[in-house]
């Protein structure tokens, strides 16, 4: 028997990149920092308002891209 948390097969090539998943924020809070609900920001990423990456089912976003996400609205006077 393996010990816990050994890889095999395909997944035994992933590697871990520092400043990835722990770094990304999840649909629940972004909307939070935005006070909206998370059906807003999911039409955000629809339209490609919001730059996002998704993996599976659940949308990450990275907190430079809402930074710029932001800046972008300020900058046009939406905020």
């Amino acid at each position: 028997m393996l010990p816990r948390g050994t890889l095999m097969g395909p997944a035994s090539a992933l590697r871990v990149l520092e400043g990835g998943a722990g770094r990304l924020l999840s649909v629940r809070e972004v909307a939070a920092r935005l006070g909206v609900s998370t059906a807003t920001i999911y039409g955000l990423c629809h339209r490609g308002e919001l730059a996002h990456v998704r993996i599976s089912n659940a949308y990450r976003v990275h907190p430079d891209d809402l930074d710029r996400f932001i800046d972008r609205k300020r900058r046009r006077g939406e905020v």
